[in-house]
């Protein structure tokens, strides 16, 4: 199958689009300055308004078949919390936010705060009416996973079935698009990543690679062939502070990582339930409500070492992490998994083998 198409006149090369690239680019640099100049805030949470997915694929633990959306109402009080807080970018994640009815409010409240609007999904229900309502609520990020070219019983999320989709977005999107690729955790064919990356460079997107994680986030070495794809990929044109992934090199190597990591305080995993965790992967720690969650609790989080973070391969909180690397060395321990730190447990997800069309 060929994916050199070429798409046509994309929007993002109109003055609009030029524009809202530019305007993006300053929020970001001021966000990164920000960061810089205080340690007292989130830099960016990730927020659940739907543990609902319609796909399954099989290495996911992040996702169920029967969760209903939360509320708007609650969703839009979350969201508030954040803004108190003072987080500088809330990324709506899952299951699939997409499959939430009222998800343009969401976006649209998140912008009201003042903080970057992102998304990650695994883009199937994208169609062209929908860009334009996302334009409209004002996302800035879209994240997109494909995992192989064709379907199998791993994962569906193909390069085949998503082609069209990124055509349209190349076409109506006025927000920044990331291509995500993996390897590792039982994808058949390590090649893909390239054919995926590469497609993703010539729409006009940037383009990331990951490392699947095993079921809480840690180390699982790649293979010889799968490395190599990985340092391959690592070698193609990248473009934004995405592309902060030098980790990952250890972690396709077998090697653990020696890094201050900052969930709980500029890193927050907000779970449908609304309770804060240190990531997707740890959940139940602290696992307390973001209601109640305090500049305190941030301050005593950032100060706070993870047990599990020599071998975690959760590359968002590396990427926030990487701002503090430098500084603020961390007095406390924590250990997830044991029963040293809960102030709540939410009760883990298994990962669903049998996957749906």
């Amino acid at each position: 199958m060929c994916f050199n198409k070429r798409v046509g006149n994309v929007r993002r090369q109109t003055v609009r689009g030029k524009t809202l690239a530019a305007l993006r680019k300053l929020r970001e640099l001021a966000i990164v300055g920000r960061a810089l100049a205080s340690t007292g805030h989130p830099v960016m949470a990730q927020i659940v308004p739907m543990r609902f997915c319609n796909l399954s694929c099989a290495y996911c633990n992040e996702y169920d078949k029967v969760s209903e959306p939360v509320p708007l109402d609650e969703m839009l009080r979350r969201i508030d919390h954040l803004g108190r807080l003072r987080t500088s970018i809330i990324t709506i994640s899952g299951g699939e936010p997409l499959t939430h009815p009222e998800l343009d409010e969401v976006i649209r409240r998140i912008r009201k705060v003042g903080a970057l609007a992102g998304m990650i999904t695994n883009g199937y229900l994208l169609n062209a009416e929908r860009i334009e309502r996302l334009n409209r609520a004002g996302l800035d990020h879209m994240q997109i996973s494909i995992d192989n070219i064709e379907p199998d019983e791993v994962s569906k999320k193909s390069l085949k079935v998503l082609d069209k989709k990124l055509e349209m977005l190349a076409e109506y999107a006025e927000f920044h698009v990331n291509i995500n690729s993996v390897v590792g955790g039982g994808i058949r064919e390590p090649n893909d990543a390239l054919v995926i990356g590469k497609r993703a460079l010539g729409l006009g997107f940037t383009s990331t690679i990951g490392i699947i994680h095993d079921g809480s986030g840690q180390l699982k070495p790649l293979k010889e062939n799968e490395a190599k794809v990985y340092f391959e990929m690592r070698g193609m044109k990248k473009r934004n502070y995405s592309r902060f992934n030098h980790f990952q090199e250890a972690i396709a190597l077998g090697k653990p990582n020696d890094w201050r990591c900052r969930a709980g305080s500029r890193y927050l995993y907000i779970c449908e339930n609304g309770l804060v965790h240190y990531c997707s992967q740890q959940r139940g720690f602290p696992g307390v409500p973001l209601a109640s969650y305090t500049h305190q609790d941030v301050k005593r989080e950032y100060r706070t070492a993870k047990s599990c973070s020599p071998n975690c391969t959760i590359s968002c909180v590396h990427q926030i992490s990487y701002i503090d690397h430098w500084r603020g060395p961390q007095s406390n321990v924590i250990s997830p998994g044991s029963n040293s730190h809960h102030a709540g447990t939410v009760p883990e997800l298994v990962s669903i083998r049998n996957a749906d069309s």
